[in-house]
């Protein structure tokens, strides 16, 4: 990468640069040192000349830069680029400024996020997976270094006001409860501002959020008219509009990272029945309907082929009609989910584009973080959190629910033929980073202040790594070598500045590794050798790697990687291997590990939790994230709570974890004594005390032995019995138990159920309505 610490005129050819500036300061240390006393001092103030500290500035000339990530959103679903869905938004964007057809992301969240933010491979940054995945080697810890400063840090370091909304998905999942630490928070890591929530995924009707670091409740419900992406997009158009009234001179940095597309799928009901039909035909002929308009628009070559259907995911005409209804009405939700994003996102860009700035305001929209997703199994799934323990769904539970899928009550995601017909016209999909299906996102970079021939798209290929250093070129600084006197790694993207000067300049990007879950790739100079290690929705076990078959392409004539030609050209596959050995080495890819629900629990992963096996909670403690409360999955366990009830007594909850993708909760409903627990919205066993509580002090207990787990029966569960104060009022048996995890975002709760419920039996929060001691909790 060429540094920019000279006169930027002189490095680049004046294009994508800032006006030449005589830059006094050297802004590859950050921060920038205290500025020399530049007045006098005399005796007193008469024969005195003050000279205050000034803010930091950015070069003349800086633009406001506005970054949007949309999540699994694949290169075949949006309009924009071909795809079935009508991206309005998305569209008038890409005639402002230019279209990428071969821009590339990791093929899985954190991944991809982590690079995007810092330039680095994900690999280099401890994002080889997703932080719940995490494991203790240096490609994987999923512990953010110091030495790879976000684009935030180094902005705001800048002069920068600098804020994210939505998706964070880069905090240790151990460091994500109400007291941090927050290092790793968005706050942490130099944003000023965050509105979003933490982890994965997120109800769309009753999300986990944090404005900064502070937890915050919705204020609506699903009822009123609540939905998270309109939430977001109402924040960030304030903020904005707040920060250009109070300081117009200072530029703004927005991240803003949507939790749509990313299941569950939860669409207004107004915007999924636009679709209604719109699907039947099925994912084979949408696929093939998606190249034509791709090629139409000049979007994929004209000689590009379309890959073949994997022979594990059914052809639709072998369907049957109950399963074709149900799957149409699944993707009708998604595209409704899609649209409805695009909406809000559009009010996004046209806030931006109606303040006075708008022309030197640089927007840079990667529509997907990865490919379509195929976490909702072959045949779709009312539940995901259900499918990533490794639990399938049947389509005859999902026709029972089929008209409330999209709405509050689900967790739903549509089956793999659609994620697969979303990838159009490539192999694979979301987690599969050996093929394109898993990497090749759409990209528009909008500046209509530097971008002279809008509406046009660009074909050299890059990688997400390349965002952080073309924003820098824009801003005309360089990259930075020292942030709070940390060494930094080096970038190892490469500005893309160069694409929008000249649309058919040759390409700068000669060589890029791939690798999540043991799939691996690595292009270099116009080929592509691919590693592919399992279907993606296959989420436990592992294939093992000795007989792992290579696969190589030459993607300047082959544009959707359709013809396999190691048979051919071994010699040529031998040299990207070797390739690939260097790059892995180099950037910390090594232990290629390729399980999944495995890694979710980890018994050498830091937690608040790790080794305990004793808590006791304060009342209104909340929103404890799972990866810091007891683990209880498939465990004995005792529940205990000191209460004082009232003379006419006293309900609510008294304890829950997790929500209506799967959860327990201990509570007391008119008077009695409850413990539900919520099997992913397939089963809810309730056992319920025989008589009131009595009023006063009273000790309440929940016991849970657990069964021995076996091959046939993975999720089996145990035997409940309830006491007061010491007698048992009550006992009871939950046939199945969450294996791994109940949720993303859903929390452990005293004295309250917040977020979605894990009961239909109350309304959140449902605080308890008498006093709460103490609650323990002791695992056996």
């Amino acid at each position: 990468m060429i540094r920019i610490d000279r006169c930027l005129a002189c490095v680049f050819a004046a294009f994508f640069a800032p006006p030449c500036l005589a830059q006094q300061v050297d802004r590859s240390k950050l921060p920038l040192p205290d500025a020399p006393f530049k007045g006098k001092i005399d005796k007193t103030f008469e024969g005195s000349k003050q000279d205050y500290p000034q803010p930091v500035s950015p070069p003349k000339g800086a633009p406001n830069v506005v970054l949007i990530l949309i999540d699994d959103l694949g290169f075949g679903h949006p309009s924009t680029f071909g795809g079935p869905i009508p991206t309005p938004a998305l569209d008038r964007l890409a005639e402002s400024g230019v279209k990428y057809n071969r821009f590339h992301t990791t093929a899985i969240c954190s991944p991809t996020r982590a690079a995007l933010l810092t330039g680095r491979n994900h690999h280099e940054c401890g994002f080889g997976t997703i932080t719940e995945l995490s494991t203790g080697y240096p490609g994987y810890h999923s512990v953010w270094p110091r030495s790879c400063a976000s684009i935030a840090e180094v902005l705001k370091e800048n002069g920068y006001s600098t804020a994210a909304w939505g998706k964070w998905h880069n905090t240790p999942d151990w460091e994500t409860s109400p007291i941090g630490p927050f290092e790793r928070w968005p706050t942490g890591l130099g944003f000023e501002y965050f509105y979003g929530f933490q982890g994965g995924e997120t109800s769309q009707w009753y999300p986990q959020l944090f404005r900064n670091t502070t937890p915050i409740e919705i204020a609506k419900t699903p009822d009123e008219g609540y939905h998270l992406t309109e939430d977001l997009a109402d924040d960030a158009i304030a903020w904005i509009q707040r920060q250009q009234s109070i300081s117009p001179d200072k530029p703004y940095f927005v991240y803003f990272a949507t939790g749509a597309t990313h299941a569950p799928l939860h669409a207004p009901d107004e915007w999924i029945d636009k679709f209604e039909g719109e699907f039947d035909r099925g994912w084979d002929k949408v696929r093939e309907e998606t190249l034509a308009r791709q090629k139409k628009l000049g979007i994929v070559p004209e000689n590009t082929k379309l890959t073949p259907r994997p022979n594990e995911i059914d052809a639709w005409d072998s369907l049957s009609n109950d399963a074709k209804r149900l799957y149409a009405r699944h993707q009708e939700v998604f595209a409704g989910f899609l649209a409805h994003t695009d909406y809000h996102v559009g009010r996004l860009i046209e806030a931006v584009r109606a303040l006075p700035d708008a022309e030197n305001t640089m927007i840079v929209y990667v529509a997907g973080d990865n490919g379509p997703s195929a976490e909702g199994s072959l045949t779709g799934t009312t539940n995901n959190v259900m499918t990533q323990n490794g639990i399938p769904d049947t389509v005859e539970a999902q026709l029972e629910e089929m008209e409330e899928i999209g709405g509050p009550k689900h967790e739903n995601h549509f089956p793999v033929g659609w994620a697969w017909a979303g990838s159009s016209p490539f192999q694979w999909m979301k987690r599969v980073p050996s093929h394109f299906g898993g990497t090749r996102n759409g990209l528009v970079i909008s500046w209509p202040a530097k971008v002279k021939d809008a509406g046009s798209i660009r074909s050299q290929f890059h990688h997400v790594i390349d965002i952080a250093p073309t924003i820098y070129e824009a801003v005309g600084i360089p990259e930075p070598q020292i942030v709070n006197g940390i060494k930094q790694t080096p970038i190892a993207g490469i500005s893309m500045g160069y694409t929008i000067a000249n649309p058919n300049a040759d390409g700068r990007r000669k060589t890029q590794y791939f690798e999540t879950g043991g799939h691996r790739a690595i292009y270099h100079d116009g080929w592509v050798a691919t590693a592919f290690q399992g279907v993606p929705w296959e989420l436990t076990g592992s294939k093992g790697f000795d007989n792992t078959k290579w696969e190589l392409y030459n993607i300047e004539q082959d544009f959707s990687e359709a013809v396999d030609l190691a048979d051919e050209a071994p010699e040529k596959l031998k040299q990207l291997q070797a390739i690939f050995d260097q790059e892995a080495e180099k950037f910390k890819v090594y232990p290629l590990d390729d399980r999944f629900a495995e890694r979710v629990v980890n018994p050498e992963r830091p937690s608040v939790a790790r080794g305990r096996t004793s808590f006791s909670y304060a009342p209104g403690t909340t929103r404890i994230p799972e990866g810091s409360a007891p683990p209880i999955y498939q465990r004995s366990h005792t529940i205990t709570a000191s209460l004082k009830v009232s003379d006419d007594g006293s309900d609510g909850v008294i304890l829950a974890e997790g929500g209506s993708s799967g959860g327990f909760t201990l509570y007391v409903e008119n008077g009695k004594l409850v413990y539900e627990y919520n099997f992913f919205g397939k089963e809810r066993n309730r056992v319920v005390s025989d008589t009131k509580l009595p009023s006063g002090e009273v000790e309440v207990a929940m016991d849970y032995q657990q069964k021995p787990v076996t091959k046939d029966n993975p999720a089996i569960g145990g035997t409940v019995s309830l006491t007061v104060n010491g007698k048992r009022v009550a006992s009871g048996n939950v046939p199945h138990v969450v294996p791994k995890r109940f949720s993303a975002t859903e929390t452990l709760d005293i004295g309250s159920d917040l977020g979605s419920t894990v009961s239909e039996a109350y309304v959140a929060p449902h605080g308890f309505s008498g006093t709460i001691t103490n609650v323990d909790i002791e695992l056996k």
